[in-house]
């Protein structure tokens, strides 16, 4: 028997134990080995970490999931049983030389992901394999179908449609304006969005500005059934929980090669039939190329059909920002005034665009006509407001009622011409050394973009922080940073850079939006 010590320690819910060299040695074990902790009849797989400072001899230091799975207290004894390698592991290892896995194989994977019986490393090695060897179709269906059996799931009992975006520019909150406009036609979109993982905001932290995100299942089925939409968080309901796992490794590694069985189970989960995947597409996106694009959309529409999912792909201009507000509290007040038809002609032309698309997939006559006379009417911003209620936050808020950060910092150009470029990454990253996505107020309003006349020392964007130091290392870093390139002339100006340069040059992650 070993005595329990609680640690104050955490490792997002994989469940780790602690031994010191002494009692390894006595019971033939080795860091990075798996046991069963045993109190009576229950027991859970965990992974053994060594200390000589942290546990004396004969005692088990327990992380807070474990002591709370168990429900464990310090000084109670325990046993343990050592486990055998996972089966998975062999499927990895599989992959790593080139096989392709059939569902059997990848269904342990993810099971075994899921009851958290793989270390980081595996499941590292795992999508390293995936990122080295490709992923077929048949491996991206089959991780989807495992993905999702693993995952709690919501049947809303109709037809239910969807819009994802891959993300990688700034500034997207147009789903702040579909789903209302979607809804308003009678139609089911419960919308479960993501945080945001390498840009300034996701749909869920701009929502969260003005509404809570985070409920139960059985509190979604109840908003979308009062209000025929809702704008959540899908990872506060386990939708999918092997793909939050994969996000957590493949982020230190900057690798993203389960993008595609990671949108698609997700939709898989809340039992859409119908969804839209905008692709972002153009010097400042992700996806570079139309060829590019084009290859994905098929992937997604194959892999879709096979789930027997619509899927339709919509290619997207991603050289500039949508609208003008970067960060959850911007976005949010911009896609408020958007509803009350205030908004700017990039962001409107977008949700239109998209929610035309929904349409046609339901059948909808004149579509796009459809779209532009609910956002016109009203009826989508009365409808985005019912959400809002339904979701606890206040039906009447305004868009200046929306707190933006206090510290603010006006560029201003040193020349006059007009606005050549935008350089969406490092518009991306100044907002987020503001402080964007946590620091909710934090992020940059745009007074200028592409193609905007501009005159010597005029306004070209404001930055917004709530927090002294953020601010100060984001105005070090715009010393060395050009976020937007004016020049004489937009036909004539050839030279954009200088390589070496003084300007800031960092690698820079390749992440789809969840």
């Amino acid at each position: 028997m070993l005595k329990v010590k609680k640690l104050d320690m955490d490792a997002g819910n994989l469940y780790i134990v602690v031994l010191n060299d002494k009692t390894l040695k006595k019971r033939g074990l080795r860091p990075l080995d798996r046991a069963d902790v045993i109190k009576g009849r229950e027991r859970l797989t965990c992974i053994i970490n060594s200390s000589n400072r942290i546990v004396d001899d004969d005692e088990i230091g327990l992380y807070k999931c474990v002591a709370e799975s168990l429900k464990l207290e310090t000084g109670d004894e325990v046993k343990i049983e050592v486990q055998l390698e996972p089966k998975s592991v062999k499927y990895i290892k599989e992959k790593l030389g080139g096989k392709e896995l059939d569902y059997r194989e990848i269904r342990e994977i993810v099971k075994d992901t899921v009851e958290r019986d793989l270390t980081d490393v595996e499941i590292a090695a795992f999508i390293t394999a995936l990122e080295l060897n490709g992923m077929t179709i048949k491996e991206a269906e089959n991780l989807s179908r495992a993905m999702v059996e693993t995952s709690k799931t919501i049947n809303f009992g109709r037809k239910t449609y969807d819009k994802h975006s891959l993300g990688g520019i700034p500034g997207k909150k147009e789903t702040l304006l579909i789903v209302p406009i979607v809804a308003a036609a009678g139609l089911t979109i419960p919308k479960t969005s993501s945080r945001a993982i390498s840009s300034p905001a996701g749909t869920a932290d701009i929502v969260e500005t003005i509404a809570e995100v985070e409920f139960e299942l059985d509190e979604i089925k109840r908003i979308v059934r009062k209000c025929k939409g809702c704008m959540v968080w899908g990872g506060a309901v386990d939708l999918a929980p092997a793909d939050d796992i994969f996000v957590k490794v493949e982020y230190p590694l900057k690798i993203d090669p389960l993008f595609l069985p990671s949108v698609l189970s997700k939709k898989k989960a809340v039992n859409v039939r119908h969804v839209v995947i905008d692709i972002p597409t153009g010097r400042g996106a992700k996806i570079k190329t139309f060829m590019e694009a084009n290859n994905i959309a098929q992937d997604f529409r194959e892999v879709g059909r096979r789930l027997n999912m619509e899927v339709r792909c919509a290619i997207t201009h991603g050289e500039q920002p949508v609208g003008h507000a970067i960060g959850p509290a911007l976005e949010a007040r911009e896609a408020l005034r958007a509803l009350k038809g205030r908004g700017p002609q990039s962001l409107v032309n977008k949700a239109l665009g998209l929610s035309c698309i929904i349409f046609e997939m339901a059948g909808k006559k004149n579509p796009r006509e459809l779209a532009e006379a609910i956002l016109k009417s009203g009826k989508a911003e009365k409808k985005f407001r019912q959400i809002i209620g339904a979701q606890g936050g206040n039906p009447r808020i305004k868009p200046g009622d929306i707190p933006i950060g206090k510290n603010k910092f006006e560029v201003r150009s040193g020349r006059k011409g007009r606005v050549f470029w935008i350089r969406n990454d490092q518009i991306i990253e100044i907002a987020r050394k503001l402080g964007a996505p946590k620091d909710k107020g934090a992020g940059i309003l745009l007074n200028k973009k592409v193609g905007y006349p501009v005159k010597k020392n005029e306004l070209l964007f404001t930055m917004y922080s709530e927090n002294d130091k953020r601010f100060s290392n984001a105005l070090k870093f715009l010393q060395h940073s050009e976020p937007i390139i004016v020049r004489e002339s937009m036909s004539e100006e050839m030279l954009i850079d200088v390589i070496p340069s003084k300007r800031h040059r960092y690698k820079k992650g390749f992440f789809f939006e969840r």
